[in-house]
């Protein structure tokens, strides 16, 4: 568990290894712990929460905290606001109790290509209350020591100097935090992005048999995952900015400001997850069309060699008409003896390939199509 003091006034970040016994003079308290630390401490951060804010989480907020398998979503009380997000990890499972704050890494067995294994999600939960913020990771969370490093970060004075701002508020931080989750989903987009064209480009080489279908399909299903995670995501960072307008209007002009860019932060946010989500669409839309546009080059290729078969059969049938009517068993023919009699029908059998083979060349039967 890692615990901050934020003070916005002084641009200062204080980090303590214990719950917090008050709350600082100008600035709010972040609560970061993983999912089992959580469960562990539960009553502790319960009777802390009671002490700073006056209030606890209620027990239906508590098993959706403790949900490993829970989608994103947004929910509220009088006395603060939930908000349960998915991030990309790396597939692994909660500790035991004996050891909560330890990950304990077991790789999701999924097949493809390394971009596709990328696609495992785990949920992090925000309790956001009027000035402490109360955040539930998974065991090992990157996202949490990133953004606890950048924080820390933020007081030195070449980021003053860069005007690097700390958090305003816990919601502030909260959407900071979610933004940088959003972010990985935009880099994982480019990857996608680069793993379809390479299938594209295979799928469509007229030359070539694909075989690797297996990929494919589960990288059409990865990006039917990806859009449900990322439409949850949307809906609930769409009701916590409805909930934004529901509150009660500032009374300072400094509180005011404080308030739109809040609100500013939180349409960026709901933006970029449009952006990843409107990509991913197009992305299962390109690789339905490349399946489509293979299947439609292997049936031109396959009516190709039909044609050219059909149209060399029509070639020889007269030729096997001629042979079959002198082949027969009689004893009187037609110029069967006479010396000259093969060269006639010899030089009747070639006019009658030049000719076919001259009107199949005219309609095209014996062109090869262009891919």
């Amino acid at each position: 568990m890692r615990v901050f003091t934020i003070m916005t006034g002084s641009q200062g970040v204080l980090e303590t290894d214990s719950l917090p016994t008050e709350l600082p003079a100008q600035g709010f308290v972040w609560i970061a712990c993983a999912r089992r630390e959580f469960e562990v401490m539960q009553a502790d951060l319960q009777t802390n929460l009671q002490l700073l804010c006056g209030t606890q989480l209620v027990d239906l907020h508590i098993s959706d905290l403790l949900n490993n398998q829970l989608p994103s979503h947004y929910d509220y009380t009088s006395q603060y606001d939930m908000l349960v997000f998915r991030r990309l990890a790396a597939g692994q499972s909660e500790t035991d109790l004996s050891h909560p704050g330890e990950p304990l890494h077991q790789p999701t067995k999924r097949s493809g290509p390394p971009v596709l294994k990328r696609i495992d999600t785990s949920p992090v939960g925000f309790a956001v209350f009027d000035r402490v913020l109360l955040t539930v990771h998974p065991a090992g969370c990157a996202v949490r020591e990133a953004y606890a490093l950048k924080l820390l970060n933020a007081t030195s004075q070449e980021s003053r100097a860069n005007g690097v701002k700390l958090p305003a508020s816990p919601a502030d931080l909260m959407l900071r935090v979610v933004n940088q989750m959003v972010d990985g989903y935009l880099a994982l987009r480019r990857e996608l992005t680069r793993q379809m064209d390479h299938w594209q480009s295979e799928l469509l080489k007229p030359d070539s048999r694909f075989t690797n279908w297996s990929s494919v399909l589960d990288a059409r299903l990865a990006l039917h995952y990806l859009d449900e995670i990322c439409e949850d995501q949307r809906a609930a960072v769409q009701d916590w900015i409805d909930s934004i307008e529901t509150w009660p209007d500032p009374d300072t002009p400094a509180a005011k400001r404080e308030r739109d860019l809040l609100k500013v932060r939180s349409r960026d946010v709901l933006e970029h997850i449009e952006r990843v989500v409107h990509h991913v669409r197009r992305m299962e839309q390109s690789a339905e069309a490349a399946v489509q546009m293979h299947f439609s080059a292997q049936s031109n290729r396959t009516n190709d060699i039909m044609r050219t078969l059909t149209a060399l059969t029509a070639v020889f049938l007269p030729l096997n008409l001629i042979t079959g009517f002198f082949g027969m068993n009689f004893e009187f023919l037609p110029i069967i003896h006479s010396a000259n009699g093969f060269w006639w029908t010899f030089s009747l059998m070639l006019l009658l390939v030049v000719v076919v083979v001259s009107v199949f060349w005219r309609k095209r039967y014996l062109a090869r199509t262009r891919h």
